[in-house]
């Protein structure tokens, strides 16, 4: 139970994250996968930038996204780093979702397995495991674990995994969903390795002599 017990000591240290920030009801969980889309290689900080942006020109929306240009998406996601590539990924997410479905909540609410949902999202370009995973854990509300390099490098300084073990996505996945199951118990430890993560980064620059 060394994953449980870890969970346990970071929500002492640092409190309930309570992820993920988003308006509400009025953009809901739309909102949250196009964040989860545009915080890949990015700070949080410049998601919110580029969020704003799109909340302003009443892009918040896969279907608004899939009705816009392209040019459009970019110029308003610049914040958030290589906009070019995310819009294009935006726009193909938001067509998808929206020709076949009409909108995210439907997508969700499929009669199929999490592994199906999740096997379709990742059939997109541009969507990976830990944006899929994030998908569907923070705008889905289902029981799958989001891996990230915080989460493998604590892993090894817990000695859950094996000192220099290689970075194996599918496999701290299934080791943390055998002790940790409700939805809400997930999205919390996904936030509280962050909030760790960053704080080891900062102590190390500390040491190294940085400011």
């Amino acid at each position: 139970m060394k994953i449980l017990k870890l969970y346990m000591t970071l929500l002492k240290k640092h409190g309930p994250q309570n992820w993920w920030p988003c308006e509400g009801e009025k953009y809901g969980n739309e909102e949250i996968a196009i964040g989860a889309i545009l915080t890949q290689n990015t700070s949080w900080r410049n998601v919110e930038k580029a969020l704003d942006n799109l909340r302003i020109h009443n892009l918040l929306s896969l279907k608004a996204l899939s009705e816009a240009p392209i040019i459009k998406i970019a110029e308003f996601i610049k914040p958030s780093g290589f906009y070019n590539q995310k819009a294009e990924r935006l726009k193909m997410f938001a067509e998808y979702i929206t020709s076949n479905y009409g909108n995210l909540k439907r997508f969700f609410e499929q009669n199929k397995s999490l592994n199906e949902l999740r096997n379709e999202l990742l059939k997109l370009k541009g969507i990976g495991k830990e944006t899929a995973d994030s998908i569907l854990l923070y705008a889905g509300f289902k029981p799958v674990f989001v891996v990230d390099k915080y989460t493998h490098r604590l892993f090894i300084k817990e000695k859950i995994l094996q000192p220099n073990e290689k970075f194996d996505y599918e496999k701290i996945r299934s080791m943390v969903e055998e002790e940790i199951r409700e939805v809400k118990d997930m999205q919390e430890f996904h936030a509280l390795i962050v909030a760790e993560g960053k704080e080891m980064n900062a102590n190390k620059k500390n040491r190294c002599g940085h400011k």
